[in-house]
């Protein structure tokens, strides 16, 4: 009997499953976000990963399904407990045998048994109850991985907005400085008759259309760096931030991707460890068809004295076996296994729908990325062919050919196209994100290019 406690006690230490730790700082995937060459954004991304409150919850969600695998493994392993009693005895004299009649006595009993049951797992159903859970743990951990995806890449979003809105703000308040000139030398124009009063009033109404941006642009600013502080667990606070002429472009990103990309995607991971969950979960319906045998035991201690408590008289042994079959349970186990096999048919299903919604996400991304990529060289190009009208009309107005408010209208027309360019720029680099995004949260520089989708 002593073999058999020891050989229970070794299974309990050894045979706890192992769940791997979980490399949250690999979520964070900061060798891609070191090729944006932007310290302040890898180091305000580190705060993320160390003080935002969404990605702690995920982690927890995490820790807490890890002990629902644990208790589910407990219910494989032998249950071993201790249940004493210790009382005191009054018996009146009731008690007869034959002619033999027992007296009116009391007495002390203590009773003190360590239990041991163990339902053996004949048909492998509490293995594969443990497996449903580790799959369910697997699809939590995926959702924790989205949650950093998907949390890292709004906050970058929302810092390279920031610096858009910082240097369109530069910009506008040089369009309101250059239209407050051009409304003053129209005024002064008026004054000596040289002007009506419409271009006055035309020009007025621009400098009023000109501060109304610019009060949204000073709202724009406001906004992000509130939700940049939330992202970051802070408050009031101003944002550690590049400056627009800084920040540089990703060049050679693969734009053709193998079509088993989709596998790395967080959704497509979730919607396979839950087919691979109900698959278990209908195999367990199966099987809750059979019998269960559950072997059970007691050895312990049982005396009347306390002095004899211990004597070989007092030491008990007793074991068993208790086979239990459930001969009608009204239909509810054959309901069971008919929703188990709905429930894997709908999850099929689902699974087939992530893989279509994930196929036109990467596509979507790329076409965004492309068409950014394309609009932001256009600009460019148009802002060159603008910066060379300017300089003209700057030569013209030395030459005696033009005049300062020629040279300040098209002074302005040069910064409305270098916003463009700016916008464009942005756009390009937020379309990247977008695109990595899209891809699961792979490093867009680590996928081969082969079988395109």
């Amino acid at each position: 009997m002593k073999k058999f406690f020891i050989l229970i006690l070794s299974y309990l230490i050894i045979g706890l499953p192992s769940i791997a730790a979980n490399n949250t700082a690999a979520y964070m995937n900061l060798d891609w976000w070191k090729n944006f060459n932007d310290d302040y954004l890898v180091q305000n991304l580190v705060k993320v990963y160390e003080s935002n409150y969404d990605l702690k919850d995920a982690a927890l969600k995490v820790k807490a399904n890890e002990q629902v695998v644990r208790m589910q493994f407990a219910q494989e392993l032998p249950g071993v407990s201790f249940s004493g009693d210790i009382y005191r005895d009054f018996q009146a004299a009731r008690r007869q045998y034959g002619d033999l009649e027992i007296s009116k006595y009391s007495q002390n009993n203590y009773y003190l048994p360590i239990t041991a049951g163990y339902e053996i797992d004949i048909w492998g159903k509490n293995r594969l109850k443990t497996k449903s859970k580790k799959q369910q743990l697997e699809i939590i951990k995926q959702e924790e991985r989205s949650t950093y995806i998907s949390l890292t890449s709004a906050f970058a979003t929302d810092y390279f907005n920031l610096i858009k809105t910082d240097e369109m703000l530069r910009l506008q308040n040089e369009l309101v400085n250059v239209q407050q000139q051009i409304t003053q030398m129209i005024k002064d124009k008026n004054k000596i008759g040289l002007a009506p009063i419409t271009a006055v009033l035309q020009q007025e109404e621009n400098l009023n259309t000109l501060k109304q941006e610019q009060n949204i642009y000073n709202k724009t600013k406001e906004v992000l760096i509130n939700n940049l502080n939330v992202y970051l667990s802070e408050s009031n606070k101003d944002i550690q931030r590049n400056s627009y002429k800084n920040l540089t472009l990703l060049k050679n990103i693969p734009e053709e991707y193998n079509s088993n990309i989709i596998e790395n995607r967080p959704d497509y991971l979730e919607q396979e460890a839950n087919i691979k969950r109900i698959g278990f979960d209908v195999r367990v319906a199966k099987k809750e068809f059979l019998p269960t045998f559950t072997i059970y035991g007691q050895i312990g201690l049982n005396a009347y004295k306390l002095s004899n408590l211990f004597n070989n008289p007092s030491q008990f042994l007793s074991a068993g076996i208790a086979p239990n079959w459930d001969l009608f349970s009204g239909g509810r186990k054959l309901a069971m296994l008919k929703m188990e096999k709905f429930r894997y048919e709908e999850a099929l299903n689902s699974f087939q729908k992530t893989y279509l919604d994930a196929i036109s996400e990467i596509n979507s991304s790329l076409v965004d990325y492309k068409t950014s990529n394309r609009n932001y060289n256009e600009a460019q190009e148009k802002l060159a062919k603008e910066r060379k009208l300017y300089n003209l009309a700057m030569d013209n107005r030395n030459i005696g050919n033009g005049n300062n408010v020629d040279v300040l209208f098209a002074r302005e027309v040069y910064l409305t196209i270098k916003k463009e360019s700016v916008s464009n720029k942005i756009n390009s680099l937020i379309s990247a994100i977008g695109l990595y995004k899209s891809v699961g949260g792979v490093n867009l520089y680590d996928i081969n290019k082969s079988d395109n989708l």
